[in-house]
């Protein structure tokens, strides 16, 4: 379950502490640049050590992790909690995530009235 010497693929790690549901999620994640090590873009192999700063960019936030422990299986979230220390920023509030406005069905396209309206709510 724990391995507490040598490295970890990143992209195991950060699948086995849970920060993204699946495996095959953190390795796009790498593919994509998304997930950084100390500063870095790196691919899925990359091996992590403890004290090395992961960044993920994922399901619209950032999150920044300092690795304490290493684990190359799927951990408990309580055991997963003590693998790493989280600084990351706060998720932004519920009120914050504006709701975009939905048009009835059935309404059709907008009509000119309709879209100077929208463009006025949005202040353009």
């Amino acid at each position: 379950m724990a391995s507490d010497e040598g490295t970890v693929r990143v992209d195991s790690w950060i699948w086995s502490v849970r920060l993204t549901k699946t495996r095959s999620m953190a390795a796009t994640a790498c593919r994509g640049g998304h997930v950084r090590v100390n500063g870095e873009r790196v691919k899925a192999a990359h091996g992590v050590r403890p004290g090395d700063e992961v960044r993920l960019r994922h399901a619209g936030r950032e999150r920044i992790v300092v690795v304490s422990r290493l684990v190359s299986k799927r951990v408990g979230a309580a055991v997963a909690a003590e693998c790493f220390v989280d600084n990351s920023p706060p998720p932004p509030p519920r009120e914050e995530i504006v709701a975009v406005p939905q048009r009835d069905r059935g309404t059709g396209r907008p009509t000119k009235r309709d879209r100077r309206e929208m463009e006025q709510l949005r202040g353009r």
